[in-house]
């Protein structure tokens, strides 16, 4: 996979893409925050296969040019890869404590977490999902296991 730097104003919208609830203001945000961590996707003709979120949230932040990875998909595979794209990103869920623990160790180094992308509301529910005792109980709990085994206690995601 190479990924290169293309002006913005060289890659074209995909007419008919079927995702139109886009989030250009909490993108925008989080490629501030976070810098451009994920390159859009093209064909030869510069034409978004995904990413059009991201293009937009570029095109607001002012950016001329955004990493790009030019994609060696014939017509019916580029169709497909940008409903499947979205489609998956549909099936995923949060494991609330994970969430909440996660947050929480931010909002305790005082980070600023309004690039993560949530509504206060929704914040709101994570946090209520535990007690404050328990959740105390539960992070030490987890800050324990991760330490001295380096295997996550929910998922048991492995790492060196």
């Amino acid at each position: 996979m190479q990924i290169q730097l293309i002006e913005t104003n060289k890659l074209l919208p995909y007419i008919n893409n079927p995702r139109k609830n886009l989030n250009i203001d909490k993108v925008a945000s989080s490629i501030k925050e976070f810098g451009f961590q994920q390159p859009i996707v093209v064909d030869k003709n510069f034409t978004i296969i995904v990413g059009h979120t991201r293009f937009e949230a570029a095109k607001k932040l002012g950016l001329e040019k955004v990493p790009v990875q030019i994609a060696e998909l014939n017509e019916n595979q580029a169709k497909a890869y940008r409903i499947a794209d979205n489609r998956l990103n549909q099936d995923a869920n949060w494991d609330s404590d994970l969430l909440n623990y996660e947050i929480q160790s931010l909002l305790k180094t005082d980070y600023n977490i309004d690039p993560l992308g949530f509504e206060p509301v929704e914040l709101e529910s994570i946090f209520k999902s535990t007690d404050d005792k328990d959740q105390d109980e539960d992070f030490a709990e987890i800050d324990s296991e991760l330490k001295t085994t380096k295997i996550c206690p929910k998922c048991q995601y492995e790492w060196d």
